[in-house]
């Protein structure tokens, strides 16, 4: 899972534009060094609270729920329900991972009066709503997939440039605490959304659009609030190259942007190859009876974000005032995997809520620390919305590959598709391998 008096030349408080510094770059914006307004950061709170309970609730019971459906409509085979699960969400995923990198691109380089940032945010979260009225009413899983891929499609729209604004007006110093709030609003809009799915879990219309709607009213206080940047030229013109080169930032000139890109890859592979199959594995694994698992999830997100909520201020306040970043990241991305391992061999229901502790304490303090140090090593403060961009395609693009790629190992050597043992164990070794990349990283501590 952003309202400030400008300065002069567009910037946001505490920036001022800068002037071409060599051939073929710009430098428009410096970093902003004065504290983030808090107006700014009270509703970069809220949009981001709305925002993740009208995606989240969709994407963690919904989901299943319209699976079910299509199976009981006799649009889908029984037994290949888990494969359809991975099959919609990895196309979902897909993307998310173009529009993300498009229009943090695009973002950066809009020059509306309004800002570059504004309308994208709003337009994307509209766009959302309307896929989600597709999804909820599609007869097939073809059309459910359509509409999932443009509901991400829309969600990423805003997204990219939402998550840019911090790089525009929070400054280092506070990044820390303010990213830590973001993660808690982020997960408290997950356990939100479970709570929506599971009260609504015969109304598919209402759990998929109602919460949508709220995100939109919400979007747009923001937007108004939001102080947002102008830029004083219009950029110049790309080459095709150029816009190609909008999914890429070189791993040998940025060595630690490279590294913190592939630990997030990692964990959030890990992430999604349990969460895209909670809730057949909480069928099949544990042996809940379909009508009982909206509850189980929403109890287990509940543990999972009282947990990272306390974990992930601590974190980021000890971040903060330490100045450091590195340790907090490792230790939780390590932690993460042992239990995602130790989920092959939960049991029961009881063993499962205390695991979903262990894990809501592992991703708080990653989630507490780790877009603090992602900001800290973007390589340009000028293309923040590009550079998050393509640092998202780690948090996009695993979503794509776990789904698709579990669908076929929970198959292996297991007609039924419940073969969690090597399907957890790969994704345990993944978070382990994101833990041990950074080490490396140099610019921050």
């Amino acid at each position: 899972m952003s309202s400030v008096s400008g300065a002069a030349g567009g910037g946001p408080s505490g920036t001022t534009s800068a002037s071409r510094t060599h051939s073929h770059e710009h430098h428009w914006f410096k970093e902003p060094t004065d504290p983030a307004p808090k107006g700014y950061v009270t509703w970069l709170l809220l949009a981001q609270l709305f925002f993740f309970i009208a995606l989240l609730g969709p994407a963690i019971v919904g989901i299943g729920i319209k699976i079910n459906s299509l199976v009981e409509a006799g649009a889908i085979e029984a037994n290949g329900a888990t494969a359809a699960a991975g099959v919609l969400g990895g196309v979902g995923a897909l993307f998310a991972t173009i529009a993300n990198v498009i229009f943090g691109k695009v973002s950066d380089r809009t020059t509306s009066k309004w800002g570059r940032r504004r309308i994208w945010i709003l337009l994307g979260t509209v766009f959302m709503t309307i896929a989600f009225v597709i999804m909820a009413l599609a007869p097939s899983l073809t059309m459910a997939t359509v509409g999932w891929a443009l509901a991400q499609l829309g969600a990423n729209m805003t997204f990219a440039p939402f998550i840019a604004t911090i790089a525009d007006h929070v400054p280092k110093f506070q990044r820390g605490k303010i990213t830590a709030a973001l993660g808690i609003a982020q997960n408290v809009g997950i356990l939100g959304g479970t709570y929506v799915a599971e009260f609504f879990a015969d109304q598919l219309f209402i759990m998929f659009v109602g919460p949508s709607i709220l995100a939109i009213i919400v979007m747009i206080i923001f937007v108004f609030v939001l102080d947002d940047q102008v830029l004083p030229v219009k950029p110049e013109r790309q080459t095709f190259r150029e816009m190609v080169e909008t999914f890429w930032v070189s791993p040998i000139k940025y060595p630690d942007y490279a590294l913190a890109w592939w630990s997030r890859f990692l964990i959030t592979f890990a992430s999604f190859g349990f969460s895209a199959f909670r809730f057949f594995y909480l069928q099949n694994h544990i042996g809940l009876e379909v009508d009982e698992i909206p509850s189980v999830i929403s109890t287990s997100v509940l543990i999972y974000t009282i947990v990272l909520i306390v974990v992930s201020y601590v974190s980021g306040w000890l971040s903060d005032k330490m100045g450091r970043r590195k340790v907090f990241v490792w230790t939780s991305t390590a932690l993460f995997a042992f239990g995602t391992v130790a989920l092959i061999f939960v049991q029961d229901v009881g063993t499962f809520f205390l695991l979903e502790a262990l894990m809501g304490l592992a991703y708080g303090m990653y989630v507490g620390v780790d877009m603090a140090l992602v900001v800290d090593v973007l390589p340009n403060p000028d293309d923040a919305g590009k550079d998050l961009g393509v640092f998202n395609i780690a948090n996009a693009l695993p979503q794509t590959f776990a789904p698709m790629i579990g669908a076929i190992m929970v198959y292996i050597n297991d007609p039924t598709g419940n073969n969690y043992g090597l399907w957890f164990t790969i994704c345990g070794a993944a978070a382990l391998v994101g833990a041990l990349v950074i080490f490396p990283i140099k610019k921050v501590k």
